[in-house]
């Protein structure tokens, strides 16, 4: 092998403005950095109790079992659903987009008894529509996605925890795409685990997936236990139900592990947890509802900006995520080209979309450390210069002028 083929890691400079992941808060990768220490070393056990104590802020839970997964937020989700969901229960799924159908394909290898409610991308449920496929299916699970990044729709939820609770329903939510960018009350709203990702509003990197259980929950967990040979102990007692068919995701391990006890069960991840920690701080410190605020003031200014472009935004506009907007690509122009010369001549990405949408809308995001006013700014005039290049004629500067008329009445 010829080593020299392979330099340093120098990742080209670019301003992330798609769905996810964006650029990271720098002084959360400075955390990052830091040297590692032992897995039971008491500066370690101690920063696992300070993420716990800090998510419980950014979930808005007195959760006690409140901690990471280590894995992308697509681990967090996987965790959830196969330590509550036992072979055959019956759960039901509305779908508003590409990750309402990830749910059920991930059910589906819980082996669960999986049923669906479906409105077209760019909608939402109802809460009357909701309860009333409850009535029908009688789940023993509600699976739902907050913010679906494929249609840019967020899904209201405030109404749907009391749904479950009359009806003994357990109440799931995938928050990787909102949580931190848009409000959010998992004990509010009654909510029975929450799982998201740092690599979208909470500011971090992709690999790290904080997880908030409610003790009714927890404790269905705790009735599927089993504690690994090798490590069991005489006074270790199994659970009475089916064990979690799974190891890695066994959030009853897991627990274990972030509990007094700190029963092995895997070597925390040092990096990721230092980062964790930092993306809660940093949430926590400028103030979770000014934070929400931040990403609802830039994500405006951005629509604004879009719109005297002569652009039109997908879907309905009162259920839009703070932080992601989906811009249905103009008709002669293709989505594709424009994307790559924003990438290569401005160093700036955004996004396409799945499915139905593929090829039809651009998501362009605001979200994290990149909801901020000089990315917006950049963001716009680049796509303007872009499409101006590519015979897409648009009244040079409206865009800008309507983005800095909106933060000037804001500021007021």
């Amino acid at each position: 092998m010829d080593i020299t083929q392979f330099s340093q890691i120098n990742p080209p400079s670019r301003l992330l403005m798609g769905p996810g992941p964006i650029n990271a808060d720098p002084r959360m990768l400075r955390a990052m950095s830091a040297q590692l220490v032992g897995q039971y070393d008491p500066a370690m056990t101690g920063m696992m109790n300070e993420v716990m104590a800090l998510y419980r802020g950014v979930f808005r839970t007195q959760n006690r079992w409140t901690m990471l997964v280590d894995g992308t937020s697509r681990a967090g989700i996987e965790a959830v659903l196969v330590s509550a969901i036992r072979p055959g229960d019956r759960v039901l799924v509305p779908v508003f987009g590409r990750f309402g159908h990830l749910l059920c394909e991930i059910a589906r290898r819980c082996r669960a008894e999986v049923h669906t409610i479906e409105v077209p991308w760019g909608e939402v449920f109802t809460p009357d529509a909701v309860e009333e496929a409850i009535k029908k299916v009688r789940p023993r699970l509600l699976l739902t996605v907050q913010g679906d990044t494929s249609t840019t729709m967020l899904q209201p939820l405030a109404e749907l925890g009391e749904i479950c609770r009359r009806h003994d329903v357990l109440f799931y939510c995938d928050a990787t795409a909102s949580l931190a960018g848009n409000v959010l009350e998992t004990d509010a709203w009654g909510l029975d685990a929450v799982s998201a990702g740092l690599q979208k509003c909470l500011g971090g990197p992709s690999g790290t997936a904080p997880v908030t259980l409610s003790d009714k929950l927890a404790e269905t967990i705790r009735q599927r236990k089993r504690v690994e040979a090798g490590i069991r102990t005489a006074a270790h007692r199994d659970g009475d139900d089916e064990m979690i068919w799974s190891n890695y995701f066994d959030l009853g391990m897991i627990m274990d592990y972030w509990g007094p006890e700190r029963l092995n069960h895997h070597t925390e991840a040092t990096s990721a947890l230092y980062g964790a920690r930092e993306c809660a701080r940093l949430i926590l410190q400028e103030g979770l509802d000014a934070g929400i605020a931040r990403h609802k003031l830039h994500g405006e200014a951005m629509l604004t900006g879009i719109q005297h472009m002569g652009l039109e935004t997908f879907g309905d506009l009162r259920h839009k995520m703070n932080n992601v907007l989906g811009v249905v690509i103009p008709s002669g122009i293709h989505g594709d080209r424009v994307r790559q010369l924003m990438l290569d001549d401005f160093g700036i990405e955004i996004g396409t979309s799945f499915g139905p949408l593929h090829g039809k809308v651009w998501r362009i995001g605001t979200m994290g450390y990149n909801a901020r006013k000089d990315c917006v700014m950049q963001t716009l005039s680049a796509l303007e210069a872009v499409l101006n290049h590519l015979g897409f004629r648009t009244v040079q500067g409206a865009a800008l002028q309507a983005a800095w008329d909106h933060y000037r009445r804001e500021a007021h």
